[in-house]
């Protein structure tokens, strides 16, 4: 099955490439969650990254099953809600193939997701733990700095934006903003009323998760 998966993976590097727009998408998954939250917020930052970053990517919400081998199609997959999150044994190890395999996974808790989506990792890869990132990282220092880390959008527990990861033979195969609220400052400023200053750095953060994910699928 992995050996299948590489192949299509390898498959889909040749076609992105061949694509005139590349595409982002959002993980849709079992268990009642919102996964279809935020609707305007992948339009958005693609429409950031392409003006800021240079990049030809399209700007229509795109949705990808968590178990379906289309998942390899996309080097960056955002994930988000508010509620439950089940993944079957299916679904864990195409999601584990695929990040292995050069994929990038970006988990946005939209305020509920958390004690879910540790648990439903753990089926992932079970050897990992999330560490926060340190504001050195390159994440961080893309095209924007953030040199004090992920920045904070929406308060909701009065808890500071973590920027967590799982890492997997060096690299980082799953970024995690935690208390955060990243793709809500990207959707429509009409939709939460957010400063423009706080939209911005929600776009320029996301951007930057863009860049590196797509520099990591492509080395």
């Amino acid at each position: 099955m992995k050996k299948l998966l590489i192949i299509t993976l390898l498959i889909s590097v040749y076609n992105i490439q061949a694509q005139d727009r590349l595409k982002l998408a959002k993980l849709k998954y079992d268990g009642g969650g919102d996964w279809y939250a935020n609707k305007t917020a992948l339009p958005n930052l693609a429409e950031f990254c392409n003006q800021q970053l240079n990049m030809n990517l399209d700007e229509d919400d795109e949705s990808v099953d968590v178990s379906s081998p289309e998942l390899f199609l996309y080097p960056y997959i955002y994930m988000t809600g508010h509620g439950n999150v089940v993944f079957s044994s299916t679904d864990a190890e195409n999601l584990r193939t695929y990040l292995e395999a050069g994929g990038f996974l970006h988990i946005d808790d939209n305020y509920g997701l958390d004690q879910f989506i540790r648990l439903e990792m753990k089926k992932v890869f079970p050897e990992l733990e999330f560490v926060e990132l340190p504001f050195d990282h390159p994440i961080y220092h893309q095209k924007f700095d953030f040199t004090d880390g992920l920045p904070k959008i929406h308060e909701h527990d009065g808890k500071p934006a973590q920027g967590l990861a799982l890492i997997f033979e060096g690299r980082v195969v799953c970024f995690y903003s935690y208390e955060s609220d990243l793709g809500n400052g990207w959707e429509d400023q009409s939709i939460h009323n957010d400063p423009e200053e706080k939209r911005q750095q929600a776009l320029k953060m996301g951007s930057n998760l863009v860049s590196y994910a797509f520099t990591e699928y492509t080395n």
